[in-house]
């Protein structure tokens, strides 16, 4: 899919057709997730820091991602991919392998072209966004293939034409070559691809090892025999959280532990799972990163035992100095539960303490959090997301401070709308499910 965040966001949003769009983490220490096309005009990319990209397009709308919407979006691409084939391989929301020949719909270069382009016609009608196509004999080749398509068109590469095609660019297109491997290719004068055809395979497994030096060679001139696989196990769920202000009081950093063992079950049945071992994971003001983990009797995805878990994991871990991340996850995953388990972790919890579990700390710290050192806290209003006017009908949150919130009354099928402000507790407004982009068609 094509810059998918931002184009998503483009599309529910006719005011930000063709203006740049930036998705990410707003805060200070908020990253880009996917930056649209016009953005990209301005040097801003996924990764960059958020501060650096607002520094390079001052004038951008910059909006937290709706990871909900874009995955209902990804489940109608997915379920087009299987259509055409039994061998889908996702590799994110917005990308996957195809395997046309297992599928019967393509046994040459111009079958492969043909049914690309149905494809690509077909994501246009059902989502509304674009996406380009590559299409080549290989996993790799296949995925060169498809960013030199984008955006929105498709690029078949000949088998038999792979090294030709290699031969110039950069030793970073082949899979495997990041920053550090790249660089110390480069101290050894190997910067293209042809560059370590003539190498040799002895040259590089001296300077990378017996398997990576091998693989790369292997790849150098165009071979990839790796399959593409129908469905990957998951090994494991986790959610994590990283914070503007480091975090000191441990009544709070209780409770976000506790909110993230929330979401991270919330993934668990999503992915239609359980799991035995719980994670926590804290990274502190000196980024240093401290990993616990509790393996439970039996599988579970019951949110009161992952809760329970990652508390019990937090008491152990020393967070003086503030905290900057905390994540929960969940691993050696199953697909059935232990109906007792919560009670089994509670007694074991009762037999380590010799007391009864502090049960009211949690509905404690809520309390606090709900209410705040000097009364209610306001509702927030997060850039991008969805909210309905009892009067005004459904729009999207510009922006909010100082107890105001600015909304956009619009729809995806609408004209551009009007902007109004109100107060941020107003009883009128409230969030909203997303709206399809395509009219008559539903989100979930």
């Amino acid at each position: 899919m094509d810059a998918f965040f931002a184009a998503a966001e483009q599309a529910s949003k006719p005011s930000l057709r063709g203006k740049p769009v930036i998705v990410g983490g707003l805060g200070p220490r908020g990253v880009v997730a996917t930056a649209s096309y016009e953005a990209r005009r301005f040097g801003v990319h996924s990764a960059m820091p958020m501060g650096q990209a607002r520094r390079l397009a001052p004038n951008a709308a910059y909006l937290v991602p709706r990871f909900a919407f874009y995955r209902s979006i990804s489940e109608q691409v997915m379920e087009l991919l299987r259509r055409l084939s039994p061998l889908v391989e996702p590799l994110s929301l917005d990308e996957a392998f195809v395997d046309l020949e297992a599928g019967g719909v393509a046994a040459d270069g111009a079958s492969a072209r043909a049914a690309g382009e149905r494809l690509r016609v077909d994501i246009l009608a059902t989502t509304g966004l674009t996406g380009s196509v590559g299409l080549a004999g290989s996993k790799m080749i296949a995925k060169i293939a498809s960013e030199e398509a984008k955006p929105d068109g498709l690029v078949l590469i000949e088998p038999g034409t792979e090294r030709e095609l290699l031969g110039p660019r950069s030793v970073r297109i082949l899979p495997g070559v990041g920053p550090a491997t790249g660089e110390h290719l480069r101290r050894a004068g190997m910067t293209s691809v042809s560059d370590l055809v003539e190498a040799g395979e002895d040259e590089l497994v001296r300077l990378l090892g017996r398997a990576h030096g091998a693989s790369l060679y292997r790849m150098a001139q165009g071979y990839d025999d790796r399959r593409v696989v129908a469905e990957r196990d998951a090994k494991s769920v986790s959610v994590e959280d990283t914070f503007d202000v480091d975090l000191h009081d441990r009544v709070r950093i209780r409770l976000e532990v506790e909110r993230l063992a929330e979401r991270c079950v919330g993934r668990l049945r999503a992915s239609g799972h359980s799991g035995r071992t719980i994670v926590l994971k804290v990274r502190r003001y000196d980024f240093s990163t401290l990993t616990r983990s509790e393996t439970l009797r039996g599988p579970t995805d019951d949110p009161a035992v992952v809760r329970e878990a990652a508390g019990r994991l937090l008491e152990a871990v020393d967070t003086t100095g503030g905290v900057r991340l905390l994540g929960v996850g969940v691993s050696g995953l199953a697909d059935y539960t232990q109906e007792d388990l919560f009670a089994q972790a509670v007694a074991d919890a009762e037999a380590d303490a010799g007391t009864e579990p502090e049960a009211g700390a949690v509905a404690e710290a809520e309390e606090v959090a709900e209410a705040g050192e000097h009364g209610p806290v306001e509702r927030h209003w997060a850039p991008g997301h969805d909210v309905r006017h009892a009067v005004h009908g459904a729009g999207w949150v510009q922006g909010s401070g100082v107890g105001r919130v600015t909304v956009r009354f619009e729809e995806p099928w609408s004209g551009p709308g009007r902007v109004r402000t109100f107060s941020v507790d107003d009883p009128e407004l409230e969030p909203s499910e997303p709206l399809p982009l395509v009219r008559g068609a539903t989100t979930v």
